[in-house]
């Protein structure tokens, strides 16, 4: 009985020793479930579709939307207003915030229209943005830079709430996105997209980059940058670069009130 006793002991000593020894892989592997749940890289569009559709199902209260790069392909805004209408009519409420040269995309407009007259708000801004939805303040789904079939599905509350912070200091300095445009919209508009070239220019941006932050053509870039020179003097990017960064020094005499694009 002694004997049995003895061995059995051993036994349940030998098993604790075995179980303590799988904590620390226990814990390991529970820490990254964790660090998943609160922050997952999803690597594939059609994976990043369908969980901001199932996002959209479950939401219930409210959701911001922030789309930098001007115009969005008519698939991609077919399958948002389908989306969109879905939530609007269930009661949830939508803010969208789109660049500038949007306003002057036809289906963006009419897609606009739409979501609007379901109680949606949308407004522009002319730079600064970053691709990212909000559902109920709860989850945030993120654009991963130089990866367009990517996205960060964010959990964590301080995280998704440090984005929609960024995302209320945006929409207070945005525009309504109007129904039609007066001339001296149009021009408002121009100069706002000029004053913004001149930051990026004292900045050191090149045309391409310049271009991709304000959501137009490399084209309708470069005529901005061309009227920009002109206006401060520039006979060439080197020599505007060097007279902006005057305009942006601190306590320089130069103001950018006398390179004309303040408002």
């Amino acid at each position: 009985m002694e004997q049995h006793t003895r061995t059995w002991q051993l036994t349940i000593d030998r098993t604790r020793s075995q179980l303590q020894s799988l904590i620390p892989q226990y814990e390991a592997s529970a820490a990254h479930r964790k660090r998943a749940e609160v922050v997952e890289l999803v690597t594939d569009l059609a994976a990043v579709r369908a969980f901001i559709q199932d996002a959209a199902n479950r939401c219930t209260m409210e959701v911001l939307t922030s789309q930098p790069g001007g115009s969005r392909p008519k698939d991609v805004l077919d399958e948002a207003k389908l989306r969109d209408e879905e939530m609007l009519r269930r009661g949830v409420a939508m803010r969208t915030i789109y660049q500038h040269s949007a306003r002057f995309h036809q289906p963006t407009i009419d897609y606009v229209k739409r979501v609007s007259e379901l109680g949606a708000r949308v407004r522009t801004a002319g730079d600064g943005l970053m691709r990212m939805l909000i559902f109920d303040a709860t989850v945030g789904i993120v654009e991963v830079p130089d990866d367009p079939s990517a996205a960060l599905i964010i959990r964590e509350p301080n995280i998704v709430g440090f984005m929609r912070a960024v995302f209320e200091r945006t929409w207070l300095r945005a525009s309504e996105f109007p129904e039609t445009h007066s001339r001296e919209q149009v021009k408002a508009l121009s100069d706002e997209t000029k004053e913004v070239i001149v930051s990026l220019l004292a900045e050191g941006m090149d045309d391409q980059s310049i271009a991709r932050r304000l959501g137009v053509s490399a084209r309708t870039c470069q005529r901005h940058i061309s009227e920009v020179m002109n206006r401060i003097g520039a006979k060439s990017r080197f020599q505007a670069g060097y007279l902006l960064r005057d305009v942006y020094r601190p306590g320089s005499e130069l103001s950018r009130s006398q390179a004309g694009y303040t408002r």
